[in-house]
């Protein structure tokens, strides 16, 4: 097998290996894109609140937090293939579980299954990726992923769209999709990259602080992403949308991505600090949130300030992933990559929390108020940090 690791000057790509992890976790994206509003809108019709709808999608977070140290010694024992394999698996049933499970609190640990097995997914994945792709050229390559990645978790919203919320028929949509996941990882078995059975001096921890630009913008956008996909169908149908066009309106945000993440990667690799570019990503976050309680009335408006939105704040991902890659390698890059989803995975945690309890106080412009917070935070930290000139990350 390979070990998936570029020889400095290499240009090579290898886009057997880059194109199998990038298939197969925007297979998993769609599955995502028409999880996430489908169970929100379930739950809400079975009348709960949005702070208890927000509590039950914060569960994919603590599940992420618990998923991320262990994703390096499990490919380590297992092998990076096997190991998605098997967490692919896991995720599929998971969907199956929700349809039969009776009662609500049955869907904590089943949300947690779910999300923990999806988060090994990610970051074994990413790692993949990295490690296939020259560093010269690693944005370029993120793009790529980001922009396949956006297109699964558009097509997931308009999917749920033309599908709906009852019976049987969406969940087994979704499981059939997930386990397609694993053809493009069986596809590209022999290239699967290794990681040293032998762990480093590092602590898990420590990774979080080596880069904190870049694990902070991951916070940021899993705290926006998940409790925006999870509570947007919610926020929608309590200014005047339907189901349908409220789920739409997440296809836009989808769209955005679509349209700007590999210019955002090539950017990043030709800028001399892509710090300057996550705060930028930042700012243009928080101006959407800002302006949407004042276009939320015309559905036309707000598709499009979300279309821009989310194709910039989705670049906290792509930006911060190859600000990271740039500075490690090996089973330091899986370690790191780890923490990085670590960090999306408090994210989503908080968010969730945040964004519900936002709009059970403030009423539905507490959606928009809550995101705020977030941006406002990081930009805070961003200045702190370039104003300092403390390190390069």
């Amino acid at each position: 097998m390979h070990s998936g690791l570029s020889v400095p000057g290499d240009e090579t790509i290898r886009w057997l290996s880059v194109s199998a992890a990038i298939a197969s976790i925007s297979v998993v994206g769609i599955a995502i894109g028409i999880g996430m509003p489908l169970l929100s809108v379930i739950l809400e019709g079975h009348g709960h609140s949005a702070t208890m709808i927000g509590l039950n999608t914060a569960m994919a977070g603590l599940a992420s937090i618990v998923a991320a140290p262990c994703a390096t010694p499990l490919a380590a024992r297992f092998g990076v293939v096997w190991t998605m394999l098997a967490m692919i698996v896991v995720g599929a049933f998971s969907f199956i579980g929700f349809y039969a499970a009776p009662e609500f609190w049955m869907w904590f640990p089943l949300r947690a299954a779910l999300h923990f097995s999806i988060t090994i997914v990610f970051i074994l994945s990413e790692f993949w990726i990295a490690t296939s792709a020259p560093a010269a050229r690693r944005g370029f390559i993120l793009g790529i992923y980001a922009t396949v990645l956006s297109l699964g978790f558009a097509f997931g919203p308009w999917l749920f769209a033309q599908v709906g919320s009852q019976g049987f028929l969406p969940f087994g949509i979704t499981f059939a999709i997930v386990m397609f996941a694993a053809l493009p990882v069986l596809a590209a078995l022999k290239e699967s990259p290794r990681i040293d059975a032998a762990p480093t001096g590092t602590r898990f921890v420590g990774y979080i602080w080596l880069v904190p630009m870049a694990t902070a913008a991951v916070l940021v956008f899993g705290a926006v992403e998940t409790g925006g996909f999870a509570l947007f169908p919610v926020y929608g149908t309590r200014i005047g949308y339907s189901e349908g066009d409220a789920a739409l309106l997440l296809t836009a945000v989808g769209l955005g991505n679509v349209l700007l993440q590999i210019p955002l990667g090539l950017i990043s690799d030709r800028v001399s600090d892509r710090r300057h570019l996550l705060m930028i990503c930042a700012a243009i976050g928080l101006a959407g949130m800002v302006a949407l309680p004042f276009v939320a009335h015309d559905w036309y408006l707000t598709a499009g300030v979300l279309f821009v939105w989310g194709g910039v704040v989705a670049g906290l991902y792509t930006v911060g992933l190859a600000h990271l890659g740039s500075r490690l390698s090996g089973r330091d890059l899986a370690s790191a990559n780890a923490a990085f989803v670590l960090c999306y995975g408090i994210g989503m945690l908080l968010g969730p929390q945040a964004i519900g309890i936002g709009m059970d106080i403030f009423g539905p412009n507490g959606f928009a108020y809550a995101i705020m917070i977030f941006f406002a935070a990081y930009l805070g930290l961003g200045a702190v940090r370039l104003g300092s000139g403390v390190g390069r990350g």
